[in-house]
C-alpha cells in the first residue's frame, strides 16, 4: 500500500531523542509512505513515490498529517471493577494515601481482581485496550499488579498474554507484584518484599518459561513509595529480578522523593515513572544513565494537584523523556494519548512537537523497543496513524475530541 498525499508525514527518524534535541519530527511535506508485508518501504514526497509505484494500492492522506502510532509506555490496563466512589471521596477532600489506609484505593480493586477468571479479565480489559487503538495507540504497556499474591497475579499475566496473541493492539507485559502491600501482609512490608523475592518471582520465571518460552521475559517494576515500598525494599525486590534475568522498571516519587530514579539509573532499568517529586540529585542521576524518564501527566490531572513532572529540567539535564498514560482505574481511567500530549503541552511546558517525540519514539525506548516501531523508517513495522487535521500542532491544541482518522497496523487498515 501506498499512503499518498499527506500535508506532513512525520517520520520522528534517527532514534530516541534527548535533552534539547527533543521534538525533531522528521517532516516530509506533502509526504507519501510505502508498507510491504507489514513493514515500511519506503518514504518521501508524495510525487516521487506515486511515479515509482505506479501500480501500487493506494490510500489518499487528503492533505492531512500522517505519524507514527502512538506507544503508550506505562499503564495498568487490566483489572476488574471500578472505584467511582472514590473519586467522590477524593472530592470531599481525602487523599489518596488516606483513601489506601482505609483499605480503598489498589486495595479495593485487589479484592475484585482476585475474583475475576481469566475469561473474566479479557472481558472487562479489551475493551480498554479497542478504546485506546482507536485514539491511535499501536502499542501499550501493561502491568499486573491488581492481585498481589501468586495466584492471580499469574492469571493477569495469562490474561495479558492472549490479550496482546488476539491483537490488534500490541502489549509489553510487566509484572508489578511490588504495587502495594498485600493485605495479608499488612503492617509487615518486608515481610512481603520477602515473600516477592523468595516465592512470587521465582514463580513467575517458572510459569513464564513454561507458557511463554518464545517471549522475552516480562519487565519487573516496583511501586517505590511511601505508604508502599521504601527504597531498601524495593533495592532487594529489583535486584533480585535481574538476578533472575527479568529487565527492570520502576515507580518513583509520585508522592514523596526517596531516591527510586536514582536506584533506576544505578541498577540499569528502562525506566522510571512518574517523576513528580524528583530531586536535582536524580534529575542528573537519570541523564547520565540510558533510563528513560517517563512522565504521567494525567495522573496528577486525575488527583487535581498542582505539581507534574518536571520536563523542562529533565531535558536541560539531558535526560531521555517519554510520556504514559497511566490508565489505571483509581486515579486516572484514560488510556488518550492525544489528552497526555494535551496535559504535557501546558503542565509540562512541553511544545507538540517535544510532546509528539516523547509519545512515539522515546516511549518506544522506554519499553525497549525503539528499533522496531515508534518512528517511520524503512524496514520498522508499519504502525501509522492519519490524523483529521493538516498540522501537527493541532495536537495539544485541540482535546477532548478524538483526531485520529485511520489506524493502521503493520501494514492494516483497521478503523
Amino acid at each position: 500500500m501506498l499512503i499518498h498525499s499527506a500535508s506532513q508525514v512525520l517520520t520522528l527518524a534517527g532514534g530516541p531523542q534527548r535533552g534539547a534535541d527533543l521534538g525533531r519530527l522528521g517532516i516530509i511535506p506533502d509526504g507519501a509512505v510505502l508498507i510491504r508485508e507489514g513493514r515500511i518501504a519506503a518514504l518521501g514526497p508524495s510525487a516521487e513515490l506515486l511515479a515509482a509505484h505506479p501500480g501500487e494500492e493506494r490510500l489518499d492522506a487528503c492533505g492531512q498529517v500522517l505519524m507514527p502510532g502512538f506507544i503508550d509506555p506505562h499503564t495498568h490496563l487490566i483489572w476488574a471493577g471500578d472505584r467511582a466512589a472514590e473519586f467522590e471521596m477524593r472530592l470531599e477532600g481525602k487523599t489518596y494515601l488516606e483513601i489506601l489506609a482505609a483499605g480503598g484505593g489498589i486495595l479495593s480493586t485487589v479484592r475484585r481482581t482476585r475474583q475475576a477468571d481469566v475469561q473474566a479479565l479479557l472481558d472487562e480489559t479489551r475493551p480498554r485496550a479497542m478504546q485506546m487503538l482507536a485514539h491511535g495507540t499501536t502499542t501499550a504497556e501493561a502491568k499486573t499488579g491488581y492481585g498481589l499474591e501468586t495466584g492471580s497475579e499469574l492469571r493477569m499475566l495469562e490474561a495479558l498474554i492472549a490479550l496482546d496473541e488476539e491483537g490488534p493492539l500490541e502489549i509489553a507485559i510487566t509484572f508489578l507484584g511490588a504495587h502495594a502491600i498485600a493485605p495479608e501482609y499488612k503492617g509487615d512490608p518486608d515481610g512481603y518484599t520477602a515473600h516477592i523475592c523468595t516465592e512470587m518471582l521465582p514463580a513467575v520465571q517458572r510459569w513464564w518459561q513454561a507458557h511463554a518460552p518464545a517471549r522475552p521475559l516480562p519487565y519487573v517494576d516496583v511501586f517505590c513509595e511511601t505508604g508502599a515500598f521504601n527504597l531498601e525494599q524495593s533495592r532487594r525486590i529489583l535486584e533480585t529480578a535481574r538476578g533472575l534475568g527479568f529487565p527492570l522498571k520502576i515507580h518513583a516519587d509520585e508522592f514523596d522523593n526517596l531516591g527510586g530514579a536514582s536506584l533506576a539509573a544505578e541498577l540499569g532499568a528502562i525506566s522510571a515513572d512518574h517523576l513528580v517529586k524528583t530531586s536535582p540529585a536524580d534529575i542528573a542521576a537519570l541523564a547520565r544513565s540510558d533510563t528513560v524518564a517517563v512522565g504521567l501527566p494525567c495522573t496528577p490531572f486525575g488527583l487535581a494537584e498542582r505539581e507534574y513532572t518536571p520536563a523542562r529540567a529533565i531535558l536541560e539535564t539531558g535526560g531521555l523523556l517519554a510520556l504514559a498514560s497511566d490508565l489505571n482505574p483509581g486515579t486516572a481511567w484514560c488510556g488518550n494519548m492525544q489528552f497526555t500530549i494535551a496535559l504535557a503541552c501546558r503542565y509540562m511546558r512541553l511544545t507538540p512537537a517535544q510532546a509528539i517525540a516523547a509519545a512515539t519514539i522515546n516511549a518506544a525506548a522506554a519499553i525497549g523497543r525503539a528499533g522496531q516501531i515508534g518512528s517511520l523508517e524503512p524496514g520498522k513495522q508499519a504502525d501509522l496513524i492519519l490524523l483529521s487535521v493538516p498540522d501537527y500542532r493541532h495536537l495539544g491544541y485541540q482535546f477532548g475530541t478524538n483526531l485520529v482518522r485511520q489506524v493502521i497496523k503493520k501494514g492494516t487498515c483497521l478503523l
